[in-house]
């Protein structure tokens, strides 16, 4: 299964402050708005995703249809195929919003409760 992009999502209390730190460990911003409360950090491979007040705890997050440089891939399982085969397999599915194709999302738990988004943009 082709799950995409992966990046691990944090909430945070200080967007500016968390910036600021990622950046001293060589990160730098790729994407977001930070007047929307959110920026996308990058240090070489590597994605964080910098959230103030979108959701509580961290998650792990994947992006189908797009590689780590938020680049469209051609070739990826569309997110209504990853999500009935974690339902089918009797893992949850929580939290769908989207419709018959194009962006849509759901949110699952692994078996000790870590919150995984699924996430596609496209």
């Amino acid at each position: 299964m082709n799950l995409g992009a992966f990046s691990i999502s944090l909430s945070v209390k200080d967007l500016a402050a968390s910036r600021a730190f990622y950046e001293t460990l060589g990160f730098s911003a790729m994407g977001g708005d930070p007047d929307h409360g959110f920026l996308i950090m990058k240090n070489g491979d590597t994605l964080i995703g910098l959230f103030h007040g979108m959701f509580e705890g961290n998650l792990l997050t994947f992006n189908p249809g797009w590689d780590q440089n938020a680049r469209n891939l051609d070739d990826f399982d569309d997110v209504r195929t990853i999500k009935a085969t974690v339902a089918a397999a009797g893992h949850p599915v929580e939290q769908e919003r989207g419709g018959a194709e194009g962006p849509a999302s759901f949110v699952t738990r692994d078996p000790d409760g870590n919150v995984i988004l699924i996430d596609q943009h496209r």
